[in-house]
């Protein structure tokens, strides 16, 4: 299995100084060695370099969530399993503050996506705030097989391509399209346009 995921920019918050993230090296290192696993084996398996993998073992990098997702699908476990599970019981309601919620943004500026879903559902469900200025293209190439997208548009018009197919969406309307074909949501419109964005990865 192939994910080829967007290329984003991580847009740092200004609040209060984030957590410090979950420390997967010792875990990473473990599980790979248990399976017998060299490096460029894992590298070969997870589409991620060997350098990356050394530095994340080590704990001079920490993962993306996609990252993560790559690494626990090659190794064949559950994304807890690298991030670890020795946390408390989920608590009937949470709250995410606005600076905690992680914005990705293209490399032009352009296209925005804020990260709703929480990280334990990565490379299964996901959902996302997107914002596409005039003239933005939010460009992806194949997801997984039997992958899909909904996007609803909240204000403004965005276009957007499945493979040979496309649509115009209006305020309100919504799309569903397959995205194992590349696909792209563009702004054809002179304001910025706001939608939800759903991927549904198929597992």
């Amino acid at each position: 299995m192939q994910y080829i995921e967007r290329t984003f920019t991580i847009v740092p918050r200004t609040a209060r100084p984030p957590q410090e993230p979950p420390r997967v090296g010792a875990a990473l290192a473990a599980l790979r060695q248990q399976r017998g696993l060299s490096l460029d084996e894992l590298s070969r398996l997870a589409g991620v370099s060997k350098s990356m993998l050394s530095q994340i073992e080590r704990n001079q990098a920490n993962p993306t969530v996609a990252v993560v997702w790559r690494l626990s699908t090659a190794l064949g476990i559950g994304l807890g399993d690298l991030l670890g599970d020795a946390r408390p019981a989920e608590p009937l309601l949470t709250t995410v503050p606005a600076h905690a919620t992680p914005l990705l943004a293209s490399p032009d500026g352009k296209c925005e996506l804020r990260i709703l879903g929480p990280i334990e559902l990565a490379g299964r469900f996901e959902w996302y705030q997107l914002t596409v200025q005039a003239g933005g293209s939010l460009d992806s190439q194949a997801h997984e097989p039997g992958s899909r997208e909904h996007l609803t548009v909240h204000s403004g018009t965005l276009e957007v391509h499945a493979g040979p197919e496309s649509t115009r969406l209006r305020h309100g309307e919504t799309a569903r399209y397959a995205v194992d074909v590349p696909h792209r949501i563009h702004n054809p419109g002179k304001t910025t346009a706001q939608a939800l964005l759903v991927v549904l990865h198929s597992v």
